[in-house]
C-alpha cells in the first residue's frame, strides 16, 4: 500500500457539517444488498459510535479549553457520522434478520485479523473469540427461522457457514479468566493495534444492539438467548480491550481510534461494489483523515513525539470482508474444547482442573438451563432437526464437535448431546 494516511489532508473539520437531507440517507434495499455491503455497513456503525464515546470519555478527563474546542467539532461529526451509517439500515429488516449480519461480521472480521496478525498471542485470543461467534450465529439461525421463517442463508447470502460451535453455554467465564496479556505499546506493530481497536469497537457495538433490541420479541426464551449472548458480548469487550496497553496517554489513543477510522473507512470505500455507500464511504474517509490530522497535531503537541512512531506511515487493512470458511472450518476442528486459563493462557476440556474459576459462573447461569440449547430443543420437537448450512462433509462432524466440546462440570441439564445431534443431522430443512 502507498497511501499514507498522514500525506493526506482530506476535508478540514470546519467543512465537515451536513445538512440534515444529507444526514439521513436512504435505507439500503434488504432484499438485493450484498451481504458484505450489510457487514461494512454495521461495522462502520460500531466504529463511529467507539470513536464518539472515546472523545467523551476523553473530555471529562481534560481541563485544557483549548484541546476541549478540538475534540468538540470532531466528536459532533463522528455522531452525525454513525447516525447516517446506522439509519442505512431499512426498517423492514427484522431485529433477527440485522442480528445474523451483526454475528456474520464477528465471524469474518476477526477470521481475517486472525490470519493477518503479526502478534501470535494476539492471534490466538481472535482464534479463540472466532469460535463464540460462530456458535452465536447458529443458535441466532434456529430463532431465524422459527420467528420468520426465513432461510439464514437469505442473509449470509451462502459465504458463512451455519453449524454448532463451542457451545454458547461454555462461554460464561469467571470475569477475571477472560483478562488477556496486553501488548506493548512500544514494540506492536500498527497492524495489531487497528485489529484491535476495530474489533472492540465491533463487539461492543453488538452488545448494545443486543442490548437495546433483545426484548423486542415476545417470546421469553428467545429474549432469554439475546441475554446470554449480550453476557458473552461483554465478556467479548473485556478480552479484546485488555489486549490494549494501558500505558497509551489518551492522546495516544486518540490517534489511535483516528486512524482506526481512517483504515476502515479506507477499506471499505476499497472493496465496495455499490456505489451508494462506495460514495458515502469515500466522504467519510475523507473527513476522517481531517480528524486524523488533528489527532496527529495534539499527540505531537502534548507526546513530543512523532505520530509516526505509533501509525507508521501507511495504511493498514483490518477488514477485508471475504467468504473465511476454510479457516473457520480449521479452527472450528482443531480449538472447540480450547478453554480460558487463570493465567492469561488456554486450557483444553480434558485438562481443566476440578477448581477451574469458570465452573462457579457455569454451574450458576446454567442451573435453569441454557436459553441457546433450549432453542435447538425446540428445533428437534417442532422440525426434527437443527438448521447446518454447510458442506456434508462439515455437517457430518457436528456430533464429534459437540462431544469434544462437552464438559464435565458447568453443563446445562437440557445439553444437546452428541447422540441427539446424530439423530437430527438425518433430516435438514434447507
Amino acid at each position: 500500500m502507498t497511501f499514507n494516511p498522514l500525506e493526506e489532508k482530506g476535508t478540514p473539520v470546519d467543512k465537515q457539517m451536513r445538512s440534515w437531507h444529507d444526514i439521513v440517507k436512504r435505507p439500503y434495499n434488504k432484499n438485493d444488498i450484498d451481504c458484505y455491503s450489510r457487514t461494512r455497513q454495521i461495522l462502520m456503525n460500531g466504529i463511529e459510535v467507539e470513536a464518539w464515546n472515546f472523545k467523551h470519555n476523553f473530555m471529562r478527563n481534560c481541563d485544557d479549553l483549548d484541546l476541549k474546542n478540538q475534540l468538540v467539532q470532531s466528536m459532533r461529526i463522528e455522531d452525525m457520522h454513525q447516525t447516517t451509517i446506522n439509519w442505512l439500515c431499512p426498517s423492514d429488516q427484522s431485529v433477527l434478520e440485522t442480528t445474523l449480519g451483526y454475528e456474520q461480521v464477528a465471524v469474518e472480521l476477526t477470521a481475517w485479523m486472525a490470519q493477518n496478525e503479526p502478534d501470535e498471542y494476539v492471534k490466538e485470543t481472535f482464534n479463540f473469540g472466532l469460535l463464540e461467534d460462530f456458535d452465536h450465529l447458529y443458535r441466532y439461525s434456529q430463532w431465524a427461522y422459527l420467528m420468520h421463517g426465513i432461510n439464514p442463508n437469505d442473509i449470509l447470502q451462502g459465504q458463512t457457514d451455519v453449524v454448532v460451535g463451542r457451545p454458547t453455554q461454555y462461554h460464561h467465564n469467571d470475569s477475571r479468566v477472560r483478562l488477556r496479556k496486553s501488548y506493548d505499546k512500544n514494540t506492536a506493530h500498527p497492524q495489531t493495534k487497528v485489529n484491535i481497536y476495530t474489533l472492540v469497537s465491533a463487539e461492543q457495538q453488538t452488545h448494545n444492539y443486543y442490548a437495546e433490541h433483545g426484548f423486542m420479541y415476545g417470546n421469553t426464551n428467545l429474549c432469554k438467548t439475546y441475554a446470554e449472548i449480550k453476557d458473552v458480548e461483554e465478556e467479548h469487550v473485556t478480552m479484546y480491550e485488555s489486549l490494549i496497553d494501558p500505558s497509551e496517554s489518551l492522546y495516544e489513543k486518540l490517534l489511535l481510534h483516528e486512524f482506526t477510522e481512517v483504515c476502515t473507512y479506507y477499506t471499505c470505500y476499497e472493496d465496495e461494489e455499490n456505489e451508494y455507500l462506495k460514495k458515502i464511504y469515500e466522504e467519510f474517509l475523507s473527513h476522517e483523515l481531517g480528524h486524523l490530522h488533528i489527532a496527529k497535531n495534539i499527540f505531537e503537541k502534548y507526546e513530543k513525539k512523532d505520530a509516526m512512531e505509533v501509525i507508521g506511515n501507511k495504511i493498514v487493512i483490518p477488514n477485508r470482508f471475504i467468504s473465511q470458511k476454510k479457516y473457520v472450518t480449521k479452527v472450528l476442528l482443531d480449538e472447540c474444547d480450547k478453554r480460558l486459563g487463570a493465567n492469561m493462557d488456554y486450557h483444553r476440556v480434558k485438562d481443566l482442573p476440578a477448581d477451574w474459576e469458570s465452573y462457579t459462573a457455569q454451574r450458576k447461569l446454567n442451573g435453569h438451563g441454557a436459553p441457546s440449547e433450549n432453542v435447538i430443543q425446540i428445533m428437534a420437537v417442532s422440525e426434527g432437526c437443527d438448521i447446518v448450512l454447510a458442506d456434508e462433509k462439515l455437517k457430518n462432524k457436528e456430533a464429534d464437535i459437540v462431544e469434544k466440546s462437552l464438559q464435565n462440570d458447568g453443563t446445562a441439564l437440557d445439553t444437546v448431546l452428541p447422540e441427539q445431534i446424530k439423530e437430527l443431522r438425518q433430516n435438514d430443512l434447507f
